[in-house]
């Protein structure tokens, strides 16, 4: 083999490994992402049916219901809901009224299975997702009510 023909060859590996190596780091990215969803864009369809999501909003005035460490509970943006079940312990901040954002999957009958539940930490807190929406709820339910 001539040097050119094995710089040529050491290149060639080089950018294959690089490739390689790339398409392992995005795809290990991409199965780690997680987006956020609302309420509304749960129920338009828009979250992914068989990949972890997050949604968030408040957590409906009377929902919560317990059995042993299983909580079942209603996460509102003011204009649709969702159910969501979570088996574990939940935060010391996690009540009715309150924002909570809720980490997991939608099953078949379209009941949210949550893996991580988690709670907004001060009065003022809450993510710029779940806020957004919450306004838009607002002012289309304000909108309704004027015509």
């Amino acid at each position: 083999m001539k040097p050119r023909h094995k710089r040529a060859a050491i290149i060639g590996g080089g950018l294959a490994s690089l490739a390689l190596a790339a398409y392992f780091v995005l795809n290990a990215f991409e199965s780690s992402l997680v987006f956020f969803f609302t309420p509304t864009q749960v129920s338009a369809g828009e979250a992914p049916k068989e990949r972890a999501f997050r949604v968030g909003g408040l957590v409906k005035m009377g929902t919560i219901k317990r059995d042993n460490l299983t909580v079942s509970f209603v996460v509102t943006d003011n204009a649709k809901e969702v159910p969501v079940t979570y088996t574990g312990i939940l935060p010391d901040l996690f009540r009715e009224g309150k924002g909570v954002v809720a980490q997991g999957k939608l099953n078949s009958s379209g009941q949210f299975t949550a893996s991580e539940v988690l709670a907004k930490h001060d009065e003022n807190y809450m993510p710029p997702e779940a806020q957004h929406a919450m306004d838009q709820a607002a002012i289309e339910k304000a909108t309704k009510t004027l015509k």
